[in-house]
């Protein structure tokens, strides 16, 4: 028998060739990951190509066989002279079996990509929406022009679906088109078995999926059972899958290629810009009464007797904002999720009829509505990301008149909206990117929406239609935060020290050396207004010098602040940080918006570029291109 020394020198061996083996799996692993990323690397090569040579297509031509009908379709039918840009190639590919995504933004007519095609072939398309809102009013418009159309949803009466489960199966059905929530493919195995023998029976034409960006979890509504659809181009082979949306980024629309597995799939683009929409960004208030005050100016005299949106951030702050406005004579609507469906309908129709001026509503209301002459969106609280606030603002307009869009932005709304957004990855940096643009009074806003969106517009796709052009200004002050950052990282040791934790408001409070004394700085105390010290506080936020910290509660969660990792970079001898002051132009309340697109806001006489004591906003360490403008570099401690 080995003793006990014997049998420890062989473990020792043993657990040498175990080290040994393990470094050459590392070594094979390692190998492994990087034939894996070159396998999908040339994969979506090989869909890139795919997807460049059907771009290459003229899907615009009209010289098809089934182009005279089209036309026809158009004129007759839809009672419309002529296509909108990209409609046609939308149109041409998904009649010629073609899978394809749509990129159109809000208000260029993407359902008629879908609707128009549906009558130009025998059977039916099968639409897939995320709202019901939208559902009924196209079902309605389309049962007006004698197409024969259904939708199936949650509040549709038991008889009333089987007798639409039934037309699927009826050959002779005269229905074109049927509407759908994706939750009813996902979770109604008599809907798919339906469907199927629908598709066994030659009849189904096409599926349209409306608002396909909530497939892929990077885009800004996910909806967890559009996951499901991936599924149908596999049980459905040659039937085209048509996706639409109006906001999705290249990388979203990579994810919702492979979602749906039809990688290299055509994708149609048109511009995300919408010359007729004025962007203006506005001062919050701190109080709500006087908040009120500038809305009930906005909708008595700038906007009187025209249609628009309040969007909130809450649906508390949605139903007190609709109560104080008309308790000052105003017709306002309140809408959000937490209303019943009959209820939320009337509150739409009464909207859409003018007897409500405007609906107060959460992002609950809005996708799909067929309303052109929306004149107003104001976001009383700033949206969730530059995608939500995209397709929320994209809701006026959509007569191409001019319509404006307006946000009243302060320091205090972005605790608001983090602690709804941060536990799903990404979307922290998404709400940033939307405070970067409120921020913003250096670069036309159209330039920064153009570059969110992969886009390069120029000047005179703005036409001074934001705040920023319409007001140029010569010279561009610098505040200079070298000092100020020390004094704060001071505040967070001071509060580290003494197991404080800081809010927004508190860490401003230490700074200006009117908060509790063992938080105060001993450095010197700030020249300029409060107001600019939120701004500050702000842009060193989303620069990474201070970060966010969630703590929950049994009834909410809270937004801490704390230092970020680029604060240690404050102590370097060479360390410079700047800050634009942003200007603010004039915006009257009590005076009617301009009514045509070359109308524009008063001239610069009227602008005020305040100094660092009495500026309200400032820009980010913006990325864009600028117009060339004199800097004045300010001492942030003196005027």
């Amino acid at each position: 028998m080995n003793s006990v020394a014997e049998i420890e020198q062989e473990i020792k061996s043993v657990e040498k060739e175990l080290n040994k083996v393990g470094s050459e799996i590392a070594k094979w692993k390692n190998r492994q990951r990087e034939l894996q990323e070159k396998k999908t690397l040339l994969r979506k090569t090989i869909d890139k190509i795919k997807s460049e040579s059907l771009a290459k297509v003229d899907w615009a031509g009209t010289t098809y066989e089934w182009s005279e009908d089209v036309n026809r379709v158009l004129r007759h039918t839809f009672k419309l002279n002529s296509f909108r840009p990209k409609q046609l190639s939308a149109i041409n590919s998904t009649i010629a079996g073609q899978h394809a995504l749509v990129v159109m933004p809000t208000g260029a007519g993407k359902s008629l990509c879908y609707q128009l095609p549906a009558l130009i072939k025998p059977g039916i398309t099968i639409v897939i929406s995320p709202l019901i809102s939208l559902m009924e009013d196209q079902v309605r418009l389309l049962t007006i022009r004698n197409i024969p159309a259904k939708l199936i949803t949650s509040t549709t009466s038991r008889d009333e679906t089987t007798a639409v489960l039934n037309l699927l199966k009826d050959k002779n059905t005269p229905i074109k088109l049927l509407y759908v929530t994706p939750e009813r493919l996902a979770k109604s195995k008599m809907f798919m078995a339906n469907l199927q023998k629908c598709y066994a029976d030659g009849r189904l034409q096409r599926i349209a999926i409306d608002e396909v960006h909530c497939c892929s979890q990077w885009g800004h509504d996910f909806r967890p059972d559009y996951k499901f659809l991936g599924i149908l181009s596999g049980m459905f082979p040659n039937v085209p899958i048509l996706g639409l949306t109006a906001t999705a980024t290249a990388h979203v629309l990579n994810d919702v290629q492979k979602i749906l597995n039809i990688q290299g799939c055509l994708v149609i683009k048109s511009t995300f810009n919408r010359p007729n929409l004025f962007y203006k960004i506005l001062e919050k208030p701190t109080s709500q009464e006087e908040c009120v005050t500038i809305l009930e100016k906005l909708l008595k005299f700038r906007y009187k007797g025209e249609s628009g949106i309040i969007y909130t951030n809450s649906i508390k702050e949605c139903q007190d904002l609709a109560e104080e406005l008309r308790k000052r004579g105003l017709k306002v609507g309140c809408y959000h999720a937490q209303m019943e469906a009959c209820s939320r309908s009337k509150v739409h129709s009464k909207w859409h009829d003018k007897y409500y001026q405007a609906i107060v509503a959460t992002v609950a209301f809005g996708m799909g509505i067929d309303k052109p002459d929306v004149r107003f969106i104001i976001h009383h609280t700033i949206s969730k990301s530059m995608e939500n606030y995209y397709q929320e603002s994209g809701r006026a307009g959509r007569d191409g008149k001019r319509a404006e869009c307006v946000t009243l932005f302060r320091m205090q709304d972005i605790f608001k909206v983090s602690p709804m957004v941060f536990s799903s990855a990404g979307n922290l940096d998404k709400l940033y990117g939307m405070i970067k643009y409120c921020l913003n009074g250096k670069y036309c806003r159209r330039q920064l929406i153009a570059e969110h969106f992969e886009e390069d517009w120029g000047l005179a796709d703005c036409n001074k239609m934001c705040d920023v052009c319409t007001n140029p200004c010569s010279v561009l002050k610098e505040i200079s935060l070298e000092n100020h950052c020390q004094a704060i990282s001071c505040v967070f040791d001071k509060a580290e020290s003494t197991d404080t934790k800081l809010t927004a408001q508190k860490l401003l409070s230490a700074w200006f050396l009117t908060g509790p004394v063992n938080l105060r700085h001993k450095c010197v105390e700030p020249k300029f207004s409060r107001n600019l010290g939120e701004d500050v506080i702000a842009f060193l936020l989303i620069n990474g010098y201070i970060v966010e910290d969630f703590h929950f509660t049994p009834y909410s969660t809270i937004s801490y602040l704390k230092k970020g990792p680029n604060m240690e970079s404050v102590t370097d001898v060479d360390f410079s940080l700047k800050m634009t002051v942003r200007k603010y132009s004039n915006f009257d309340l009590d005076r009617p918006a301009p009514r045509d697109l070359e109308s524009k806001e008063s001239s610069n006489d009227e602008v005020r570029q305040e100094s660092p004591e009495k500026s309200k906003k400032v820009s980010p360490i913006a990325e864009p291109k600028a117009k060339k403008s004199k800097r004045l570099i300010i001492d942030s401690d003196e005027d």
